[in-house]
């Protein structure tokens, strides 16, 4: 699914009117919001009757929030060939995407389906830590193609696996490959690599690194960068899920650090939407961008195999640059599934070739995460996003995935907008960051 068009778009989607009222315990654990969602659309499966559990069953149900056209019709072709090789049928609850997200945690509690689309990160862990999804640890040991990083994505934090992922994108820093030949520039290894091309690029008339932030969100994938360069996965996980405070030298040195690389950012971010943004770097006004595989859309089609990208350079040797941001969409299993041992076929099928194949041939916008798909019809810069997601040693799924909604809209996009505006107080935005967070991660 593509990035919100808009900063109301997008906190539609990550604290929806839905929870509007409600504390901020209910808004994850439901523990007193859940008679209030009753009339708000709240999702309803439609897994079989309980006389499916037994041994002959021959059906198994799917909650999808997989509503726009494509996708749909994406899963429609991967259950049919699901039944068509098993004899199992799938009966296919399509909600509106929006809407799938706002109530998940009731649907969850409820009557879900037997097995539903959802992200890998913190919020995935967040619901099999609660009891809300089912061990698929055996279909793990089934699998094949995936890295150690799409695994550790998957898993939670008992150590079990939870998730079955089926597509992704990767955040990289994107180029023009003719501006690039034109000037002589090269990749940078290191960080003091990029600040002298940097450098050389406002020197060429160009803005260095395209920026943005009017949509709240873009300014999250190089704090997640930057945190993951200078202080490494697990501690940037750890933060995330609030075990880690955002008052340490740790996280100061992060921001001092992005604070030496705003002179390079596009001026003026927080007037400028992500779109803005890459267009400058197609009219060859900025020499690079940080943002997800998505960039591309902005890009005319014989423009497509000028676009070019590397992974965010190495800040500390000790932690080198093979994290990254690479948000992967996948599957889950109920945690009392009507018929448990059809759901776990199906996530069997779905992550296994076949799926992946017709994902591949009917999805041309999708990278798919098992690397045994046929990818021959991938674009070049498809074929090297997929080498870089299947290089990494570690997966982050984004900010606002990896922590709780109502953190991540209501304290780190206006910390990280007030950054923008003003870098120079950064120990008291962090207090301000750290009282906020202690109150949401202990209410």
């Amino acid at each position: 699914m593509s990035r919100p068009r808009s900063q109301a778009e997008y906190l539609a989607r990550l604290v929806p009117p839905s929870v509007a009222g409600l504390n901020r315990r209910s808004l994850l654990t439901g523990a007193a919001g859940t008679g209030a969602l009753l009339g708000t659309g709240l999702l309803a499966g439609c897994g079989g009757s309980d006389s499916d559990s037994g041994a002959g069953s021959k059906t198994v149900s799917l909650g999808s929030n997989a509503s726009d056209p494509t996708p749909k019709d994406v899963l429609a072709k991967v259950t049919a060939g699901f039944q068509s090789s098993s004899g199992i049928q799938v009966a296919v609850n399509t909600v509106d995407h929006n809407t799938f997200q706002e109530n998940i945690n009731n649907y969850l509690q409820g009557k879900p389906d037997d097995v539903f689309t959802w992200f890998a990160g913190y919020r995935m862990r967040f619901f099999a830590a609660k009891g809300l999804a089912g061990d698929v640890s055996d279909v793990w040991g089934k699998l094949s193609g995936y890295s150690d990083a799409f695994k550790k994505a998957s898993t939670g934090d008992d150590g079990k696996q939870y998730f079955v992922p089926m597509s992704y994108y990767p955040w990289a820093v994107f180029y023009r490959k003719s501006v690039w030949q034109q000037h002589g520039y090269q990749v940078p290894k290191t960080l003091d690599d990029l600040n002298t091309l940097g450098a050389q690029m406002k020197k060429d008339g160009l803005n260095p690194i395209a920026f943005a932030d009017k949509d709240g969100w873009p300014a999250m994938g190089t704090f997640d960068i930057l945190n993951l360069r200078i202080n490494g996965y697990q501690f940037h996980v750890d933060l995330m899920a609030g075990k880690e405070a955002w008052t340490s030298d740790k996280v100061k040195k992060v921001f001092d650090t992005w604070a030496g690389l705003l002179p390079l950012h596009q001026p003026d971010a927080l007037g400028r939407t992500w779109q803005e943004a890459a267009q400058s770097l197609q009219q060859k006004k900025s020499g690079m961008y940080l943002l997800g595989l998505f960039v591309a859309q902005q890009f005319n089609n014989d423009e497509q195999d000028d676009i070019d990208f590397f992974t965010f350079p190495e800040v500390d040797s000790t932690i080198g640059a093979k994290a990254l941001d690479a948000p992967i969409d996948g599957y889950m299993m109920a945690r009392k599934p009507k018929s448990e041992a059809n759901a776990k076929k199906l996530l069997e099928y779905i992550g296994g070739v076949d799926a992946a194949n017709i994902t591949v041939k009917n999805d041309p916008g999708t990278l798919v995460a098992n690397t045994g798909a046929d990818t021959s019809g991938y674009t070049a810069l498809k074929k090297k996003a997929a080498e870089l997601v299947g290089s990494a040693t570690e997966i982050a799924q984004f900010l606002d995935r990896d922590t709780r909604p109502d953190f991540a809209s209501t304290v780190i996009i206006p910390a990280l907008q007030q950054f923008i505006k003003n870098p120079k107080d950064i120990g008291g935005l962090l207090t301000s960051v750290e009282n906020q967070k202690k109150s949401i991660f202990t209410s």
